[in-house]
């Protein structure tokens, strides 16, 4: 009996470690994937940008008075929307000021001065012409006909004299309300004040327009564009009026359609690793750009070619040698196929035979341990 028993209990451990690693090999976790749907779309050929482009204005100055001096006056405030010509600083101009007020009496005085003097040559002219007109007559000595003359003639001289004291005396005002201009500095254009640098009573000088401390920073930003540097490889390809697309980091899932403006006519060598040609691309609806800042970063896409209701794929499910991994409903096994394909970008790729619509991929196929011969779960529905 002892036997018996010792044997019936082998049996059974034996029975139940086979049973254990059965439910195990059974019930283990299957590995995730995700997976998509593949369905006809429209895939583009297109060229993107080396690294982030920008967000600019179509205008924007960065403003410094003509003149040096002491800051007198601010009348403008971050943020703040500035007509043309309107005074963004006014720097001390006592002295110029008093100038102006000065030069501008001198030509009030020249200009009666003037006329003093050209209506009394005016009236000597007329006087002499008629004592010409007695001489002739004998009703008169020549003698008087004579001094008429002369002083008609002094007269007139005097006239023109004064004419160009009246002309010295605008060209001294002139010059007094261009010196006056100078400690002004005024809006070259409407727009929006960016950034002002300097405070009332801070001692400004004239300053490049590329230094970032310049007196004020005015921005244009009704109309703006998208800078963008294209590989110089890439850019022989691209013309000016061919469509592209924009995306923004501040705008994430969001694309605006736009157009080529403008390609650089040199190439530029200020990356040491890759010499890019910059493009300009606007926006083709200028409603898109209402809510924008310049100096967002951006992406551009230029479209080089379209192709419209074709099966296409997530690029990136693309296996090396065009393959990609199927996924079977009933039992989640992952296999390999091998495609032909078309356009492809970063965000799509054209399949032009070795798959069907309808047909399930595997998306994640970067994943550890993912490969064709496993049994798979699927951690999202199949969405195209």
């Amino acid at each position: 009996m002892t036997r018996k028993h010792l044997l019936l209990t082998v049996a059974t451990l034996a029975f139940a470690s086979a049973a254990l690693v059965a439910y195990l090999s059974t019930n283990r976790e299957q590995p995730t994937v995700t997976i998509t749907t593949v369905v006809p779309g429209t895939v583009d050929s297109t060229i993107t940008n080396t690294r982030a482009g920008t967000v600019k204005a179509c205008r924007r100055a960065h403003l410094s008075p003509s003149g040096s001096g002491h800051i007198a006056r601010i009348p403008i405030h971050k943020g703040m929307m500035v007509k043309q010509d309107q005074i963004l600083m006014e720097l001390w101009n006592d002295d110029v000021t008093s100038q102006v007020k000065l030069a501008t009496n001198e030509v009030a005085t020249t200009q009666a001065q003037r006329k003093q003097a050209c209506l009394l040559a005016d009236n000597a002219e007329t006087e002499s012409t008629r004592q010409q007109t007695l001489s002739t007559s004998g009703l008169t000595s020549r003698e008087a006909a004579d001094r008429a003359l002369t002083n008609a003639r002094s007269l007139r001289a005097q006239c023109r004299a004064t004419e160009s004291q009246y002309q010295v005396s605008r060209a001294r005002l002139d010059v007094a309300q261009a010196q006056l201009e100078r400690t002004l500095l005024r809006a070259p254009f409407a727009g929006t004040v960016a950034d002002i640098h300097g405070e009332v009573g801070e001692f400004v000088a004239p300053t490049p327009s590329s230094t970032p401390t310049a007196a004020v920073d005015l921005i244009d930003d009704s109309c703006l564009y998208i800078s963008a540097p294209i590989d110089e490889v890439d850019s022989p390809q691209i013309r000016p009026g061919m469509d592209a697309r924009i995306s923004l980091d501040a705008f994430p899932g969001q694309t605006f359609p736009a157009i080529v403006q403008q390609i650089s006519s040199y190439v530029s060598e200020a990356e040491s690793q890759a010499r890019t040609v910059e493009v300009e691309l606007v926006f083709a609806d200028p409603a898109d750009f209402r809510s924008l800042r310049p100096g967002y970063s951006a992406d551009a896409e230029v479209i080089l070619d379209s192709h419209h209701n074709v099966l296409r794929i997530p690029t990136e499910a693309l296996l090396e040698g065009n393959k990609v991994l199927m996924y079977r409903d009933r039992d989640g096994l992952l296999s390999e196929r091998l495609l032909t394909i078309g356009l492809t970008n970063w965000r799509y790729t054209e399949v032009l035979s070795g798959l069907k619509a309808g047909e399930k991929i595997v998306t994640s196929v970067g994943r550890e341990g993912i490969k064709a011969g496993i049994r798979a779960r699927a951690e999202n529905p199949a969405i195209p």
